[in-house]
């Protein structure tokens, strides 16, 4: 038996996990409905897992998540298991990190097909495993890839010249290519960087903010 505390706004959502972990033989110790009921009832409870949704009040952006991801830091060992509807990725990957990524989870709520795997998940994340939902891990891949890792050597080479303040003119000459290849090198860096702005000026500006980003 696991002694959960579960942090859920909804009262009817709320209330329908606790029926449903405890019909699996764990205890729901307390239910919140905001980040500091969440805080102030694992200090109470001292649980062997929190189940928290990320939108709690009175924001309803990301206080679940922030509660959880400070709880973490103070308990390193607590599990935590984020069940949401989205991803928030700024903390997601901070919660996902921590304690070098043991005892905790990230479900999205819509892509859970059976009751059991959720209980299952509840169990495995207390136990010590890591359980995140594959469109999680898609998501926060996608954010983390250094875009400039996609560019050519060649592109890389021609957006660093541009990094200098040279024109493609200029660019041109240093690498002796044409100007022409230099704008078809700066197409596919625009690309590549998934900058569309119509505007070249800003466009040019924007790639060369990446290139120094990186």
């Amino acid at each position: 038996m696991l002694r959960i505390v579960l942090a859920e706004d909804s009262v009817l959502l709320r209330d329908g996990l606790t029926g449903l972990l405890e019909r699996f033989g764990h205890q729901v110790v307390a239910g919140a409905g905001t980040a500091d009921e969440l805080t102030e009832a694992v200090a109470a409870h001292r649980p062997d897992i929190v189940v928290t949704d990320v939108r709690m009040p009175p924001g309803f952006s990301d206080e679940g998540l922030r509660a959880a991801l400070a709880l973490r830091e103070r308990q390193p060992d607590l599990p935590i298991l984020v069940l949401s509807q989205y991803v928030q990725r700024a903390y997601a990957e901070e919660l996902l990190d921590s304690s070098d990524g043991t005892s905790v989870g990230y479900l999205l709520k819509e892509r859970i097909g059976h009751v059991e795997e959720f209980v299952d998940a509840v169990r495995r994340v207390a136990e010590g495993a890591t359980v995140v939902d594959p469109e999680v891990v898609r998501q926060l891949l996608r954010h983390r890839r250094d875009p400039l890792s996609r560019l050519t050597p060649r592109e890389q080479e021609v957006l660093a010249l541009m990094a200098e303040g040279r024109s493609n003119a200029a660019v041109g000459a240093a690498l002796h290519v044409s100007e022409g290849t230099v704008s078809k090198h700066f197409g596919s860096i625009l690309t590549k960087l998934d900058l569309s702005l119509t505007d070249a000026t800003n466009r040019r500006v924007l790639a060369v903010l990446a290139y120094l980003r990186g």
